[in-house]
Parts: structure tokens; sequence; C-alpha cells
């Protein structure tokens, strides 16, 4: 039997990067997975095909998860098709870095409504799905709120809000028999980092050195994590704010 089976999981953001990695182990692990995504159809039709060519259950649904009733839609149509939902991982999210001089009122507005209040409304509708038998949460945070290194300030804002909500949350929800655990990744070599012109440059090398596994994460090193928490295995932990760095702080 395998860890997952059984289990009904939406991963936001899963078009592409860590999202896509975790949605494509849950499945191997025996979820039926529900890969949201904001723009990107093509990416998300990719990793659903991947899922399916390999035997697994997989839909794309788009959604924005800073917008309510996008929420609502993604929740409705979840359920509609696998008749509920077990797992919720809150993947979706933005970064930009720069001098605090540079932020603008834009900027600052979408990272929140992106960041943090996308997560508030997804947990809002997943306790209404999970019901009575509870369920598991699952936030995507970032090391950066170990390293607060200069220039990250804004991102940075957004994912120390994720670290204080989730033991705050555990709290509130435990009693419902709902966990809320949050993954803190390294640097990870993603769509988005490549796109960044990150991968190949001496910063890349740098964060390498000062890692003391001595490599640049992939996605396929957070799932497995992802994966632990979703299943009963992780049944006594909640409330957990855990690094999967390398040994990266």
């Amino acid at each position: 039997m395998k860890e997952l089976d059984g289990k009904v999981a939406i991963v936001t953001g899963a078009s592409k990067g860590i999202g896509a990695g975790i949605a494509k182990m849950f499945a191997a692990s025996g979820a039926k997975v529900v890969v949201n995504y904001g723009s990107s159809q093509e990416g998300a039709n990719r990793v659903v095909s991947e899922i399916e060519s390999k035997g697994g259950s997989a839909m794309a649904v788009q959604g924005d998860v800073s917008q309510l009733d996008e929420v609502e839609k993604l929740f409705d149509t979840a359920v509609k098709v696998y008749g509920k939902v077990d797992v919720l991982v809150n993947n979706a999210g933005i970064y930009s870095f720069g001098p605090v001089e540079t932020i603008t009122k834009a900027q600052f507005l979408r990272h929140y409504e992106v960041n943090v209040l996308g997560p508030i409304f997804a947990i809002q509708q997943a306790v209404k799905a999970f019901g009575q038998s509870g369920g598991s949460i699952i936030n995507i945070g970032s090391c950066a709120t170990s390293l607060l290194d200069a220039n990250t300030s804004l991102y940075t804002g957004t994912k120390g809000a994720i670290d204080v909500m989730t033991p705050s949350l555990a709290k509130e929800l435990g009693p419902r028999k709902i966990r809320i655990n949050s993954i803190n990744p390294g640097a990870t070599e993603t769509e988005g980092a490549h796109a960044a012109g990150a991968i190949g440059t001496d910063w890349q090398l740098q964060l390498i050195e000062a890692t003391p596994l001595r490599k640049f994460g992939q996605p396929e090193d957070i799932a497995p994590l992802a994966v632990f928490l979703a299943s009963d295995a992780s049944g006594w932990i909640t409330g957990q704010v855990i690094l999967a760095s390398g040994g990266l702080r």
C-alpha cells in the first residue's frame, strides 16, 4: 500500500518547480492530485500528462489564489470530481528582490495577496472541504526567513508571515483534526531560477558553498517531505516549520 492511497490533494502553483515536483510525487504515492495553476496551462497539462502516463490520477484547474471566488471554484471542482479533499499544499507564490527604496505599493500588495492572503483563502476552503475527518495542510515557506539576506525584505516578509501563521493555525485547527506544517526550502533549481538567470552564476556557486550538503536543491529533494507530512505517518506532527535546505541557514 502506498503512503497516500485514497487521499485527494490540491497543490497550488503546481504547473512547475517545487509544486510540480510535489504533485508528481503525491500521485506516485497513490493520491489523486488537483494541479492548480495561475497562468501556465501548458505547464499544468504537462504535469497531469506525466502523472497519467505513470498510471496516476490528476487534473489541472486554473485559479488565482489571491481571488476568493477562484479558490472556491478550485475546491468545488476538486470535490465534484474526486468527492473530497484530504490534503492542501500552499505552494503558489511570487518573489522579487531589491533595495527597500525600490518597493512600490503595487509590488507590496501583490506579494502579500499571493503569498499570504492566497494561503489564507485556501486554508479557509480546506477547513470546509475536510469536514469531520480532518486533513493535512502543508505551507511552502522559504529558508529566506533564516538567511535574512539584504534586498529580500519584501519577499522575506511574506514568508515570515507564513512561519508565524503555521504554529498559530495548528493550535486553532488541531481540535478539528487538521494538521498544518510548513516546509522552508533552500535554494532550489526551478524554471523560475532559470528564468531569473540565477543558474550557473557566482551567486549559485556561493550558495552551494554555503550549503553543508554542497549542492543546489531540486524539487525532488522537497517532495518526499511533503509526502510524509501529507501521510498518516506524520499524524502526531503539527505546527512545525521545517527547513529543507541541505543545512543552509
